[in-house]
């Protein structure tokens, strides 16, 4: 096998080490933005309800 900064240049080289940093940076990014996500179907919700509400008048 290569030793360790062997690996390191193989993964820069073929760009998954910035790849990998990106997917954590987008996990973290849900995560924190989940409060946020569920205030949106939460407000979408309450459109829908107020159309039905209208059409019904």
């Amino acid at each position: 096998m290569c030793c360790f900064a062997d690996q390191q240049l193989l993964k820069k080289e073929r760009g998954g080490e910035g790849e990998g940093k990106k997917e954590r940076g987008e996990k973290e990014g849900r995560n924190e933005g989940s409060e946020e996500e569920r205030e949106r179907k939460k407000e979408k919700e309450r459109k829908k309800e107020r159309k039905k509400e209208r059409k019904g008048r």
